[in-house]
């Protein structure tokens, strides 16, 4: 194996020199820099990202932190950020964060080591102060972080009104939802979205919503609940596909027929909603254009790091399955 003494003897320095070259640190003149880089180079002795980014300019790695790889939304969105950073020959790291915060810090910080060199970031726990201290260009991706950092969303809130809507044209007279977790900014938006289609109704109630963590089971459990205590609910809006997979789910265990006696509306537009029984009407996101746009934007910041700030927002599109129907 390649040692710094081999690089050291063949440049003709010592390795104290090596060593400086390899970590930018203290002055090595130029033509000793360069007799190093090649020594280095010939003997393919990499011994570090740092020592790999002294040739290519930079390391040539972009990050995607999700909050949740169980959740089919984010290996949809995975996929469109590594086809764009194969793209452009960047190797793509995925970090699954379980958004918290604590292993948000530590990949952040052990990539940040091996000289990453930039993040996509879906969180909802990042604060505006871990932010300043990453040393890398960042793009949020499904929920804005900050004012400062560019981003790639959706319609969220006119894309939840939509939904309801629908189930309102559909002749749905209660209107219940199935939120995501509370301390989610695509959560806040959605549910707004929501009150603003129920809120001055007559009918609505508080104990109309009902928290789903964007998680199958926890939304099955709570729409059970929901639909023992208020059995005159006929329309259900889940602020993503897979608490709309819970929803159906919870129906079914209560023998409630769903479109019958029962619509239901889902969020995202996930492949999962093609399979369900009934299969699921959805507000469906372009997912892979989202996380190529996502892509992009960051591979052009790490190009050129006076690019503007950039929020660029995608529209969802109503997609009809089994799950509603009309009944007017």
């Amino acid at each position: 194996m390649t040692t710094i003494k081999d690089v050291a003897k063949l440049a003709n320095v010592s390795t104290a020199t090596v060593s400086r070259v390899l970590n930018s640190n203290g002055y090595v003149n130029s033509a000793t820099k360069e007799r190093v880089k090649q020594a280095i180079e010939q003997l393919n002795y990499l011994p570090n990202d740092v020592a790999r980014s002294l040739f290519k300019g930079r390391s040539k790695m972009i990050a995607l932190f999700v909050p949740d790889i169980m959740n089919p939304y984010f290996p949809e969105l995975a996929r469109a950020v590594e086809d764009v950073t194969n793209r452009y020959e960047y190797t793509f790291v995925l970090c699954n964060t379980d958004d918290d915060i604590e292993k948000e810090l530590t990949y952040l910080s052990a990539l940040q080591q091996k000289s990453v060199d930039g993040f996509i970031i879906v969180s909802s726990t990042i604060s505006e102060e871990h932010i300043s201290k990453i040393n890398a260009p960042i793009v949020a991706l499904d929920r804005i972080l900050s004012s400062k950092l560019s981003s790639v969303t959706v319609n969220n809130r006119e894309g939840a009104r939509q939904a309801v809507q629908f189930l309102k044209s559909i002749g749905c007279k209660r209107i219940a939802h199935i939120c995501g977790p509370e301390h989610a900014g695509n959560t806040k938006t959605r549910l707004q979205g929501y009150l603003d289609e129920v809120q001055d109704e007559d009918w609505f109630i508080s104990s109309y919503i009902l928290p789903g963590e964007f998680n199958f089971e926890i939304a099955k459990q709570s729409t059970m609940k929901l639909l023992k205590d208020h059995p005159e609910i006929d329309g259900i809006f889940a602020g993503n596909d897979l608490m709309g997979a819970g929803a159906l789910s919870a129906a079914a265990n209560l023998g409630i027929s769903v479109p019958a006696d029962l619509s239901v509306i889902g969020f995202d537009g996930i492949a999962l909603g093609e399979t369900t029984t009934p299969s699921l009407t959805t507000m469906a996101q372009p997912i892979y254009d989202i996380g190529s746009k996502a892509a992009e934007m960051l591979v052009q910041q790490i190009d050129d790091n006076q690019i503007s700030i950039r929020s660029e927002e995608f529209k969802v599109v109503l997609t009809e399955r089994q799950s509603t129907i009309s009944r007017r």
